[in-house]
């Protein structure tokens, strides 16, 4: 039963706490949500300040993730293909983000994205069978 009323209580507590929430909060969040899926067309350029000059373009559907010091831009360029920049910045080199057209978002209703599929992780092997046999074969001994 408390377990019930924790619940209960972490639900009305989390719809106080989004009922609070700007139409332009809840639209931001989910103009972000949609980018980090790769439906977004942006462009990223990168400005430095001392010589005025771009030194960097990126365009096309990508994420942005900003490490404070370092900006990684991960970009889809094909269905299964992607690409992953990491660009440094500094007191005089510093980005700009566009988005290129504009997006159908909900300013009312959070975007929440469930992919069960990255439940149950790709495994990769790395190695030989016959240096596992050796080393089977080596433990026996």
């Amino acid at each position: 039963m408390n377990k019930v009323l924790t619940f209960v209580a972490v639900c009305f507590t989390l719809a106080a706490f989004a009922s609070c929430m700007d139409d332009a909060d809840v639209a931001s969040r989910n103009l972000s949500k949609a980018a980090d899926n790769f439906e977004i067309n942006r462009r990223i350029i990168f400005y430095n300040g001392i010589t005025d000059t771009y030194m960097l373009t990126i365009e096309g559907r990508c994420s942005i993730d900003d490490q404070r010091r370092q900006l990684e831009v991960v970009c889809q360029v094909t269905q299964n293909a992607y690409k992953k920049h990491f660009l440094g910045l500094s007191d005089n080199v510093t980005y700009f983000a566009e988005q290129l057209e504009t997006a159908e978002v909900s300013a009312y209703h959070y975007r929440v994205t469930f992919k069960p599929q990255t439940i149950l992780p790709d495994i990769d092997f790395r190695g030989s069978s016959t240096e596992l046999l050796e080393n089977k074969s080596e433990r026996n001994e």
